[in-house]
């Protein structure tokens, strides 16, 4: 081998030692920067997950404080409900006692066939009366009724969503008390004013 095949080819073995070094310096590097991002993605993922399970709680608290004042609006709904009902047929009650006491007096004075009208308007009056306090408890039940059948789906809806969705159901606390706040006073709205 003459001297400058030998130093041509000990050139070309100190290019190849160089470009191997380097690509090993790289390789090295990019296992460097791929673990570090590794790494970074996990804290990522530990954070999130901390953050969705803190939301979902969340939202699952407000669904329960929403419910719960739903349920007290309701039964104070009832409550207002019954006592104008109690309330009307209390004053139902007065006029018929007035009206039968005034009907007795005539009938006193007029005689059997004033009497006898007057025991058919007691009787007639009587019954009105029951029936305007039963429809009244009646209205005021079914209202009742049907405004607790509407919280507790909305609530459930609510607690699935929430454990579903965390984020979808913030908006959808929001949502559910609107809708509580509508049947009362819808409810309201339709109840006889005492």
């Amino acid at each position: 081998m003459t001297k400058r095949t030998a130093h041509a080819t000990g050139a070309r073995l100190a290019d190849t030692a160089g470009a191997l070094t380097a690509k090993a310096g790289l390789e090295g590097r990019a296992r460097a920067r791929a673990a570090g991002l590794k790494d970074k993605a996990g804290v990522l993922t530990v954070h999130l997950r901390e953050g969705a399970t803190r939301a979902g709680h969340q939202t699952q608290d407000r669904a329960a404080k929403g419910g719960h004042t739903a349920q007290e609006r309701l039964l104070k709904a009832r409550h207002a409900l019954r006592e104008r009902a109690s309330r009307a047929g209390h004053v139902v009650r007065e006029r018929v006692v007035w009206v039968r006491h005034a009907v007795r007096e005539r009938a006193m004075r007029g005689g059997h066939a004033v009497r006898e009208r007057a025991m058919r308007a007691g009787h007639v009056v009587r019954e009105r009366s029951g029936r305007a306090g039963h429809l009244a408890s009646e209205k005021a039940a079914g209202a009742g009724r049907t405004a607790e059948e509407r919280t507790s789906r909305s609530r459930r809806a609510v607690v699935r969503a929430a454990r579903r969705h965390p984020r979808r159901a913030l908006a959808g606390g929001a949502a559910l008390a609107a809708g509580v706040a509508a049947v009362v006073a819808r409810v309201l709205r339709r109840s006889p004013r005492g």
